[in-house]
């Protein structure tokens, strides 16, 4: 029997997530310039020529994991209710998707970072220009209300600091103190202590941290 339109466009929408996922896992382990389509095609599961179909090529498929990003980040500063829980609720997501997207932030810190490919992220981040200065804005606002003097500079510190953890945490794992820092960054704005972890099933570190690389997942 026959698909119908819909199910094709399902199944295309598939086949285009998976290859994204696949790239990112792949990209994550080989590096932009060490991964080939054919790994990231065996790797999702389909034909060669989808990445051709759905992105054009290799370098259009790395613009699409950087749009993935983009479109992630930018959604935690849409939150709702007082200044105080929009904050907080900022603070969480982007901490718990450096706890649940590790292999996605070290493909974006090394695209961000070599030459080859740092124009792409230039370019996405041209495309997503509108987005950044409406979350900007929008996490400014929070600061506003909250009585900050310089909220625009408030937020550029929020960030700084918020990247600056995901930075940490996917070259140190778990062994990174995940929980510890989100604590601290709601104490340093005043904000309630946390009640439920980031992630649940991992189990709390003993004794003093001690960040290493070895403990990153790979």
């Amino acid at each position: 029997m026959a698909r119908s339109d819909e199910q094709n466009r399902a199944a295309s929408a598939r086949s285009r997530e998976n290859l994204l996922q696949a790239a990112i896992e792949v990209f994550a382990e080989r590096g932009v310039a060490g991964a080939s389509v054919a790994e990231i095609t065996t790797r999702a599961g389909v034909a060669q020529g989808l990445v051709s179909y759905h992105f054009g090529g290799k370098e259009q498929l790395v613009a699409a994991v950087i749009d993935r990003w983009f479109e992630t980040v930018l959604g935690f500063a849409h939150s709702t209710g007082t200044p105080d829980e929009i904050l907080a609720a900022i603070i969480d997501d982007a901490l718990r998707a450096t706890a649940y997207a590790v292999p996605l932030q070290r493909v974006i810190i090394a695209i961000q970072q070599q030459p080859a490919t740092h124009r792409l992220f230039a370019e996405s981040e041209e495309r997503h220009a509108e987005g950044a200065t409406a979350a900007e804005d929008a996490v400014r606002a929070v600061f506003r209300a909250r009585g900050a003097s310089d909220p625009a500079l408030e937020e550029i510190m929020l960030r700084s600091t918020l990247e600056g953890v995901f930075v940490k945490y996917s070259v140190f794992g778990d062994t990174y103190p995940l929980e510890a820092a989100r604590r601290w960054v709601h104490a340093r704005y005043g904000l309630p202590e946390p009640t439920a972890p980031l992630r649940p099933e991992l189990a709390a570190p003993e004794g003093e941290p001690r960040p290493r690389a070895s403990g990153a997942a790979v």
